[in-house]
């Protein structure tokens, strides 16, 4: 490769690195380290590598949370660190599987994570969550929260997670690109196949990728119908040699333009459109998902001390309302919303009319290891 095209792989690095930590799939430190500003910043004297501050409690140095790609506003991180002393590692997964299995194998010891809701059960069946002792959040306000949401949470009557933030899993179009309409499921793979062919992305995750191919055909959003799902994995494969990229974490090619077509979550889809008005968000008008995200503790979290302290400072209402600012999804706790600007609570990106949500399924617990359903994904995958 020539120094020029060195450069371009370098500034295009440095580009999705920024984004990353812009939009909270990363912390300040790792967005200094990989793109070599670390270094930097100590020699100018950069307040990000400084000696941490002593913390009130014997929280220790260090907290891990296993999270969704772009999901903070790590300016929370930064706050809790120097109100505790105590810096927040981040990782970023593309589906509740490579969480679980993260948690499972302990290939990642997270302190806190940030299941779906369906997949909850999931973890409790396998002994792999703390039950939460309530006592100790004590901004956690339960009734606040929209029971919708918070029910996912509390298995046989015992509390497991706490939620964070809901939203839809639709489509982001970027209009300057693609002429023809987009309303539905089925009209998103035609168009993966003809108008925006090489320019799509499917997420890398089963239950949205299957899920929504299903829907597309007619059928349900959680089916596990082995012919049902035998024809969404004919589905997916017709499109697969159409496809930009299968991937979870689609923000920066969708921001470059490299895509123009992408399965979405609310809050990425807030973001982009913000930014990239052109890129609009429809939810499925045949179907899809609705989800609820919750924060839940590991059973064996090597610091469960800070674990707590950053359970209850991301669930202050403050911290929660610029979380919800910044990341663009929707919030499950009434107090949040009373705090928020007409501006975000107006927008149906992040707060649809009902009517739109009518359609849409919450995941269920039965499709995350349904073996058929994994077996398209591996297939698609792997074509």
């Amino acid at each position: 490769m020539s120094t020029s095209g060195n450069d371009r792989a370098a500034a295009d690095r440095f580009r999705d690195e920024f984004l990353r930590w812009k939009n909270g799939s990363v912390t300040r430190r790792h967005f200094l380290g990989v793109t070599g500003l670390g270094l930097a910043a100590a020699m100018l004297g950069g307040t990000s590598l400084a000696p941490r501050r002593a913390s009130a409690a014997d929280l220790g140095r260090r907290v891990s949370l296993a999270t969704w790609p772009n999901y903070h506003d790590p300016a929370s991180f930064e706050a809790f660190t120097a109100a505790t002393g105590v810096e927040v590692e981040v990782k970023a997964y593309g589906s509740n599987e490579d969480m679980y299995a993260a948690v499972r194998s302990g290939a990642f010891l997270c302190d806190l994570c940030v299941p779906t809701n369906y997949a909850i059960p999931n973890y409790v069946a396998r002994d792999l969550l703390e039950e939460i002792d309530l006592g100790r959040v004590r901004n956690f306000g339960a009734s606040a929260v929209d029971g919708r949401f918070a029910a996912a949470g509390t298995v046989a009557g015992r509390t497991y997670a706490l939620p964070k933030n809901w939203g839809t899993t639709g489509m982001a179009v970027n209009t300057g690109r693609i002429a023809s309409p987009v309303v539905r499921w089925k009209d998103f793979f035609d168009l993966a196949q003809t108008e925006a062919s090489g320019r799509t992305i499917i997420h890398d995750y089963q239950l949205t990728a299957v899920g929504n191919a299903l829907v597309a055909l007619g059928y349900a959003f959680n089916s596990v119908d082995p012919q049902e799902l035998e024809k969404a994995g004919e589905l997916l494969l017709r499109a697969k040699p159409h496809l930009y990229a299968i991937d979870s974490d689609y923000q920066a090619p969708m921001r470059s333009e490299d895509a123009w077509l992408s399965m979405c979550w609310t809050n990425d889809a807030a973001q982009l459109h913000r930014d990239l008005p052109e890129i609009e968000y429809v939810i499925g008008a045949d179907g899809g998902e609705l989800w609820c995200d919750f924060y839940a503790i590991p059973v064996g979290a090597p610091h469960k001390e800070a674990a707590y302290a950053l359970l209850d400072f991301l669930l202050d209402p403050a911290v929660a309302m610029r979380e919800h600012i910044a990341n663009g999804a929707p919030t499950t706790d009434s107090r949040v919303l009373a705090l928020l600007p007409e501006e975000v609570t107006s927008n149906r990106i992040i707060y649809p009319e009902a009517a739109a949500l009518t359609p849409l399924e919450f995941g269920v617990a039965v499709t995350m290891f349904d073996a058929g359903r994994n077996d398209v994904m591996a297939r698609f995958r792997g074509a």
